[in-house]
């Protein structure tokens, strides 16, 4: 053989296994990112309040993206268990909800600013927009909270904390977080009434005025009566004479519309404007809540959000 066919050969060889190791090294590549979900933070079961395990919870398509802007594949508002460092995790024991919030260096949050005259904002709706429960728990010395629900029926529950930490990176800043639980038993679905302008309860008819539209700040005016008439007898309730919270059909993403006035003595009525932000479209069902005389009266309708 030649001095010409030799370094002929050893050029080619030198080729052949450098293409050799490049489909090796990618076929490796393939195989480590194979079956990698990139939609879903994989973790450990946390622990739960008071290092209960929470191995065997059921935390459903819980998120690991913040609020804010409209569902477009991320988490929708209010989905997330995790947001800016804090993490929601709880457990539900019968009708008793107890959880933590975990902040950013890793230690349980005991510390929060106060919004709408409350530390901790607890909510609770099944999956079919059903339910709704709205409490203010207490907290142990320790930062584990407790929820005392009314009686759940079977079926799959979201439960949202809506608070301002007062400590770490994100220190007065307004956060919901949430987790799903399960109700063990035979649920029977209730279906979603039809879009409305007016409902009643406990003798009052509720009426929405407004046309917002997703993604977009507007204007929803809330007006109450009674046998016709306007009522004007509204009592002061979390700093104003109303609130009201809404849910999106389907995913259960989460938006509190805030009051445009503030309570300022008894007698506020019977018009109550509200600035809405709904991200999505689609439809809502709306939770308003007002007291008279001493008494919290919930009203729900479903309103429905063009694009």
């Amino acid at each position: 053989m030649t001095r010409n066919t030799r370094t002929h050969s050893r050029t080619l060889a030198a080729v052949a296994a450098a293409a050799v190791l490049t489909l090796t090294l990618a076929a490796c590549g393939s195989e480590s990112m194979a079956g990698m979900d990139h939609g879903k933070s994989a973790s450990a079961a946390p622990s739960g309040p008071s290092g209960h395990d929470m191995a065997g919870m059921s935390h459903g398509p819980d998120g690991m993206s913040g609020m804010g802007g409209a569902s477009t594949g991320a988490t929708a508002p209010g989905l997330a268990a995790e947001q800016g460092g804090y993490r929601l995790d709880g457990r539900l024991s019968g009708t008793e909800y107890r959880f933590t919030v975990t902040g950013p260096d890793g230690a349980v949050l005991t510390q929060y600013q106060p919004e709408q005259t409350k530390q901790m904002h607890f909510y609770a709706i099944r999956s079919d927009l059903s339910g709704f429960q709205h409490l203010h728990p207490t907290m142990a010395p320790d930062g584990t909270w407790t929820a005392p629900l009314a009686a759940l029926e079977p079926g799959d529950w979201r439960m949202y904390t809506s608070f301002v930490p007062g400590t770490g990176a994100g220190a007065g800043t307004g956060l919901v977080l949430s987790r799903t639980a399960n109700v063990p038993g035979a649920a029977t679905a209730v279906p979603l009434p039809p879009a409305a302008a007016s409902t009643t309860v406990d003798g009052y008819t509720v009426t929405v005025a407004g046309a917002p539209k997703a993604g977009k700040a507007g204007e929803l005016t809330v007006t109450v009566s009674k046998d016709g008439q306007p009522v004007t007898d509204l009592q002061p309730y979390l700093e104003t004479y109303a609130h009201l919270t809404a849910f999106h059909a389907g995913d259960q993403a989460f938006a509190h519309l805030h009051p445009e006035t503030r309570a300022t003595g008894a007698g506020g009525g019977p018009t109550l404007p509200f600035h809405a932000e709904l991200p999505a479209p689609g439809d809502w069902r709306l939770f308003l809540q007002f007291q008279t005389g001493g008494t919290l009266h919930t009203a729900a309708l479903t309103l429905n959000v063009a694009a």
